[in-house]
């Protein structure tokens, strides 16, 4: 049985998981907005300048009749950042879950989420490990959302290269794409993940897509550059812009391993983040 304070806790985080769920499927963050905008100023192709078109008037449209911008709504990932003063109990997995299902009915979400043998539809988004959810100490108690969808996700990779290998990582990230080429509706956002484990660097390769992406390191725009080289162009029809952004997190890994991710996004690099008053 649920303290009040637990309630009042359950109660908020719910509700701002509804409401970043729905603001991430429907608004897409402004630095993504401005780097596709600055993909058609460069865009010498024009095909992909109706295509990157087409793509601006999707997000407007969304926004003015505020539903989601793609019928692919993606999986619930989920990041909470929870300060001391809140306990970490089953109440905050299950606040969550009610957050989503709450928007799958609400938004409406497309109801993605089905058992991986039997194919059965939970049809409410939630099952069993979804949400998606990773827990990390902080000082203020936040909920990002980063709904990912099929086609890119399908065409994510992993390799654990050898020590030796740094020199192949790019051609790794590039190779990736050249395999993609447009299933996973370019110009996309490549989320790079390397060091830490063969789970960890999957997680470090998503949780790169939460970084803004008009803006990149060098290392980070050579990358890009070598994939928009490829031009695959907008929607796979050739094309400048094969590429939004590139964006690398690391973290330390075992001496005699080098594992590399690339976690592939599209144009619909969609997150939200709220922070939880209660």
């Amino acid at each position: 049985m649920q303290t009040p304070a637990e309630k009042d806790v359950y109660a908020a985080l719910a509700d701002a998981t509804f409401r970043a769920m729905q603001q991430a499927v429907i608004y897409l963050p402004p630095d993504v907005k401005r780097a596709i905008s600055h993909a058609v100023s460069r865009e010498s192709d024009s095909v992909a300048q109706g295509e990157l078109a087409n793509i601006i008037k999707n997000i407007g449209e969304a926004e003015r009749l505020g539903i989601p911008l793609c019928q692919d709504t993606g999986v619930p990932v989920i990041y909470l950042t929870i300060p001391p003063t809140i306990p970490f109990s089953e109440i905050l997995f299950d606040a969550v879950a009610a957050g989503i299902r709450r928007a799958t009915e609400e938004v409406p979400l497309r109801p993605n989420v089905v058992d991986p043998l039997t194919r059965k539809n939970s049809k409410d988004n939630t099952g069993a490990g979804m949400p998606a959810i990773h827990v990390k100490p902080g000082y203020r108690f936040t909920v990002t959302v980063l709904p990912k969808g099929a086609g890119a996700e399908n065409v994510s990779r992993i390799a654990m290269l050898l020590p030796s290998e740094i020199d192949e990582i790019e051609k790794f990230v590039v190779e990736t794409m050249l395999i993609a080429e447009g299933k996973p509706c370019p110009p996309v956002v490549l989320g790079v993940g390397i060091g830490s484990t063969f789970d960890g660097v999957a997680a470090l390769a998503k949780e790169a897509l939460l970084k803004p992406i008009d803006w990149m390191n060098p290392n980070e725009q050579h990358i890009c550059d070598a994939v928009n080289r490829l031009r695959i162009g907008p929607m796979g029809l050739g094309g400048d812009t094969t590429a939004l952004a590139v964006k690398v997190k690391t973290a330390a890994c075992h001496t005699a391993s080098l594992p590399v991710a690339v976690n592939v996004q599209c144009w619909a690099c969609r997150r939200a983040t709220i922070e939880v008053k209660w």
